[in-house]
């Protein structure tokens, strides 16, 4: 009868653990250290001493799941502030699987793969986050971005929204709207999202170029030209403790740097410089952290430090083109030509690539009346770069100063054709066709049809009516000219420019005496030419 109900239970038994099975949990990823030879001394016993505690820890079977996974996680947060992607990505997945409900392993993951700029991996690991934090601000924000960077705009859109019901005042979750307002053609939309998110972070010059997109789509070209003027690099960024943690990780020159290169997109001088000084403390050596020191204190106001900065990175390394830049950038706009010509031209031997540098060593070539000079570098500059507006228009304007007025009309109307949005080229050619001293040049049909076309897209401003009061002149038509002429004296003096409309006034008595104009700029109109 015993051995009856023994069988019996080991029948039930037997049936109990017959039912349905978990499916085996997935095998973790091997993980290893790499190589480290590209770390610091510092960063190197931070990794193997955290890899030491992981393995300790994997190697103790009564290791509880949740302690292994925090295990791993930490190490691959480790390894992803030190740039070890692949050994990241293998800790954090292995986090990950250890313990499914904790929302930081695929958020983590999330911006590895943003960082490798793989938008699918990065959306699907922040989509794995948000379902287990579904309100989590960066989160959704970077789960909107990761979309936008797929193309899809309608996906990214509910995010960002619910960031913004959480916090109105998220400048990220704005940009995110304006971006995908504008990646649906919704100028009206992207330009109002995005001029709020301005109001809230005016130095975010970021924001500058989306606002000039929305503006163009507008047809507001005035407005689009002032945004596309301002635009700069930068990244806007939610609050993000998580990621702030991690970059707080490592003791490390490269760590500190890349935190004082963040600061500076945030235009927080003061934060950057500290961390700037931080990683000088471990690499007094590294002539590109004095050099980013030395533009952290420039933007703060203190020049002399700065240029000290600049100097150092010479010192350390003689031909680094971005310290001669930045010194040339200084004398130069401190009036000292022959230095800021020494060491842009500098920056210009050392990298001879660098187009930035080319078109200010032409700028000063020109001001210190080295025409033919910058003539040179203007043209090297746009065959390097021919997107940028500023070479063909240097280029042009050095042949005005050279007296050669027909090719510098042939240069400005191409100028006018290939960048159509840049309003710069069309005032300077309208001024040429008004006034320039050449018969041959001059054309004021063709100015006044041009004014006409200026004046619908851009409002009236004293340097406008100049031109306008030009154009009349060369036509023959004084009274037109004095009463704009007038006007522009009157614009003049409300900028608080009063040399500028005493000037004016010179030529009001010529078109008095029923004289046209013959000088196209004066030496005061520094933003004509």
């Amino acid at each position: 009868m015993i051995a009856r109900q023994v069988l019996a239970a080991l029948l039930l038994a037997a049936i109990a653990g017959c039912g349905p099975s978990r499916p085996p949990r997935d095998p973790l990823h091997q993980v290893s250290l790499p190589d480290l030879a590209r770390a610091t001394d510092r960063v190197q016993a931070q990794l193997r001493a955290q890899y030491a505690s992981l393995t300790e820890k994997r190697q103790t079977p009564a290791t509880p799941p949740a302690e292994l996974a925090t295990a791993f996680g930490e190490m691959g947060r480790l390894f992803m502030a030190a740039e070890y992607r692949d050994a990241a990505e293998a800790c954090l997945s292995n986090a990950q699987m250890l313990a499914p409900s904790d929302a930081r392993w695929p958020y983590y993951l999330g911006h590895l793969h943003k960082a490798r700029g793989d938008a699918v991996k990065s959306a699907a690991a922040f989509e794995q986050a948000r379902a287990l934090s579904p309100d989590d601000q960066a989160t959704l924000v970077w789960l909107g971005n990761a979309y936008l960077d797929q193309g899809r705009p309608e996906a990214a859109e509910p995010l960002f929204t619910h960031a913004l019901s959480r916090d109105p005042r998220s400048v990220a979750a704005l940009f995110g709207l304006g971006r995908a307002a504008l990646a649906r053609s919704d100028y009206t939309q992207a330009a109002q999202q995005l001029e709020r998110a301005l109001s809230l972070d005016p130095r975010a010059a970021v924001l500058q170029y989306p606002l000039a997109m929305a503006y163009r789509g507008l047809g507001e070209t005035d407005k689009a030209d002032a945004h596309m003027r301002a635009r700069g690099p930068g990244e806007i960024r939610p609050p993000d403790p998580l990621m702030l943690d991690l970059e707080s990780l490592l003791e490390s020159p490269v760590a500190y740097e890349v935190r004082g290169a963040r600061a500076l997109d945030e235009r927080d001088w003061k934060r950057a410089a500290a961390f700037f000084r931080k990683g000088i403390e471990l690499a007094p050596a590294e002539p590109s952290m004095h050099h980013k020191l030395g533009t952290a204190l420039y933007m703060d106001g203190d020049a002399p430090a700065a240029a000290a900065e600049f100097e150092q990175a010479l010192r350390l390394s003689p031909h680094f083109a971005k310290a001669h830049y930045s010194l040339g950038i200084m004398h130069g706009a401190s009036g000292r030509t022959r230095p800021a010509i020494e060491h842009l031209t500098a920056a210009v031997r050392a990298d001879p690539t660098y187009v930035e540098a080319r078109l200010r060593l032409a700028d000063v070539l020109r001001s210190s009346a080295r025409t033919a000079a910058a003539l040179s570098q203007y043209e090297q500059a746009a065959k390097l770069d021919p997107r940028l507006p500023d070479a063909p228009f240097g280029h042009a304007m050095a042949l005005v100063d050279l007296r050669r007025y027909q090719e510098a009309r042939d240069r400005l109307r191409e100028g006018v054709s290939t960048f159509s949005d840049n309003l710069a080229f069309r005032h300077a050619l309208i001024r040429l066709l008004a006034a320039a001293p050449d018969d041959r040049v001059r054309d004021g049909h063709e100015a006044m049809r041009m004014m006409q076309d200026l004046l619908a897209r851009e409002p009236r401003r004293y340097d406008v009516d100049e031109m306008m009061a030009m154009t009349f002149a060369e036509l023959g038509q004084f009274g037109e000219a004095m009463t704009w002429q007038r006007d522009a004296m009157a614009g003049a003096e409300r900028a608080g420019l009063k040399d500028v409309a005493r000037r004016m006034a010179d030529t009001l008595s010529r078109y008095q005496r029923r004289q046209p104009c013959r000088t196209p700029w004066w030496d005061d109109d520094v933003n004509q030419r």
